[in-house]
């Protein structure tokens, strides 16, 4: 583990539960110069994995915190107990299927934005990796962040889940994410995050994410999901969903 060495700016935090087939994928980009440069820590939030992910763990991690606990964790739990581990005034929540092919420019950029004190958090557009990006995935995600898109501009707010960078102010003056939604906790996160300021949709700040639940359940079946989900948290405060299926 990296021994603190001064003020934290940036606290990166990656919530896992059995990823060991991408974990290494996401650490890598976190070097040493990385943190360095950013002022950066890397917390990693376990809910239990069974497999290698906490093998598979490197030093460049600063904490691991693990879920012990009798009831199964979903993923608000995980990212608001990284937060509470956390050091950073900015915090960003990046889940472990994810990955960022220009992480300095992609940060520079992002904290640049969040440096205007209207602004609150950022909203990142998302597409697929690129090696694995079907015609169908970028016709998807092009309307999809659009979409994303319009609904910052009208100030109602929403930001995909995963990759979220909040100041860390305003994360916990809400108490960070609803732990009580097992699906829609991105968008209750954001749209609560609208009424304290601007959230910025960063259009060429790109995160790239596995393709693995469109593949093993379709396009309609996510959109459905997502969807029914939103209404639910948009008009009762609960999800539909009472359990994310993980795929791996």
């Amino acid at each position: 583990m990296q021994p603190d060495t001064g003020t934290t700016k940036l606290s990166i935090i990656i919530p896992t539960l059995n990823e060991e087939k991408l974990i290494s994928n996401i650490l890598n980009i976190f070097n040493k110069e990385f943190k360095e440069k950013f002022r950066a820590e890397l917390i990693i939030s376990d809910g239990g994995s069974s497999d290698e992910t906490l093998n598979l763990i490197t030093d460049n991690v600063d904490k691991v915190i693990r879920h012990n606990g009798e009831f199964k964790q979903n993923i608000s739990r995980g990212r608001n107990q990284g937060a509470k581990s956390s050091k950073g005034d900015v915090l960003v929540f990046l889940n472990a299927d994810t990955f960022i092919y220009n992480p300095d420019e992609l940060f520079e950029e992002a904290l640049e934005l969040l440096n205007h004190p209207d602004n609150v958090a950022i909203a990142f557009p998302i597409r697929v990796f690129k090696d694995e990006e079907k015609l169908f995935d970028k016709i998807f995600h092009g309307f999809y962040n659009l979409y994303v898109k319009m609904l910052n501009n009208v100030g109602i707010g929403m930001g995909r889940g995963e990759c979220h960078m909040v100041k860390r102010y305003y994360f916990e003056k809400l108490n960070g994410y609803n732990e009580n939604l097992y699906a829609g906790e991105d968008y209750d996160l954001y749209k609560r995050l609208r009424k304290k300021g601007k959230i910025v949709f960063a259009n060429k700040l790109v995160v790239y994410e596995s393709p693995r639940r469109y593949r093993l359940f379709g396009y309609p079946k996510v959109i459905y999901n997502w969807l029914i989900n939103s209404v639910f948290v948009t008009l009762f405060k609960k999800s539909v969903s009472k359990d994310w299926e993980p795929v791996r």
